[in-house]
């Protein structure tokens, strides 16, 4: 699957940011990646449930899966080294 998320980024969605191999982290380093936030309540698992070159990219995702945007953090997914 590794080759596979390169090319379609979509295809990390659903994984934690650990689970990617080195070729993925490199390609994919830079862009914005949603999280579920943690709150008493749930206890989300740390899994990539968006993926874009801006949160808004992501907001737009989410939205498309009727998720909640508000439930969710963004962050730039880092270089692996």
């Amino acid at each position: 699957m590794g080759a596979t998320a390169v090319k379609n980024p979509n295809e990390a969605i659903g994984r934690a940011p650990e689970q990617l191999t080195l070729e993925e982290r490199v390609a994919l380093a830079g862009k914005f990646v949603a999280f579920e936030i943690y709150t008493p309540d749930t206890l989300p698992l740390r899994r990539i449930e968006a993926i874009g070159d801006s949160a808004e990219e992501c907001i737009r995702q989410l939205t498309s899966r009727g998720l909640d945007p508000l439930d969710f953090e963004f962050v730039r997914l880092p270089a692996p080294f």
